[in-house]
């Protein structure tokens, strides 16, 4: 969310506000109301999620829904943001609680009711989540701090330290998307990236590959396969045979 001081009026909201990180003048600030998978800011959250549940229903629907009563949860929540889930749940009616992890293999078609396993490895912005489905439920299941905000302050890092080159949070991103590589690869594909020169502080541009972004990332991915390997550990042989036949998703 994009607000301005010294009223916290609301200026911009989702894509149009994360479009303005790192180009804002001083009367702007942008937030983050969620950061890492868990809210960061519980006024800044609520009022962001008014304002998406308003715009879906339209300013005049009388039975607008009570953004406090529904909410997706991670398998095993931490316990740091268990005081902002309270007050954001004032009152004590029927919830509806999710698992990220069923709703991720909902939104990629798997039959998570069927008797063979599943795995499920969800990559957002905060977390990464790892874990095995059967029988409508979970079996076996890990979460990281490390998904896409870490890549992109991987790649921040990777640029400043070989090219000493400054870039933003939004270029990062963007090379994530155009060039992003797990593996290095015989065909490498190039970007040119566009930021401040650290020695001279003037704009500079270079031209980065797949591979290095695949250097970049590699110490966070191996901590993702180990994780998944650790879920691997704690599933029972059927269902990693399962997995084994059909891969993963």
């Amino acid at each position: 969310m994009a607000l301005t001081r010294p009223d916290n009026t609301v200026l911009a909201v989702g894509s149009e506000a994360k479009e303005m990180i790192g180009r804002t003048p001083d009367e702007i600030v942008s937030y983050r109301p969620l950061k890492d998978g868990v809210i960061a800011d519980y006024y800044i959250t609520r009022a962001m999620l008014t304002y998406f549940i308003s715009k879906a229903s339209g300013w005049f629907n009388i039975m607008k829904p009570d953004c406090r009563h529904f909410r997706s949860r991670r398998h095993h929540p931490d316990r740091t943001p268990r005081r902002d889930e309270r007050r954001a749940r004032s009152r004590r009616r029927p919830r509806v609680h999710r698992r990220e992890p069923i709703l991720a293999a909902l939104g990629a078609g798997i039959p998570i009711n069927a008797r063979s396993g599943n795995m499920i490895i969800n990559i957002g912005g905060g977390t990464s989540e790892q874990a095995v489905i059967a029988l409508g439920n979970i079996v076996s299941w890990n979460s990281l701090r490390i998904a896409g905000n870490k890549f992109d302050q991987a790649i921040m890092d990777y640029i400043k330290k070989k090219y000493a080159l400054a870039i933003g949070e939004q270029t990062a991103e963007a090379v994530k998307i155009e060039i992003g590589s797990a593996m290095p690869t015989k065909e490498k594909m190039e970007y040119q990236v566009r930021g401040r020169d650290l020695v001279t502080g003037l704009p500079k541009d270079v031209v980065i590959n797949s591979n290095e972004i695949a250097e970049a990332l590699n110490p966070l991915l191996i901590e993702i396969a180990s994780s998944v390997q650790n879920v691997f550990n704690v599933t029972p042989p059927e269902l990693v045979a399962d997995i084994m036949e059909k891969g993963s998703s």
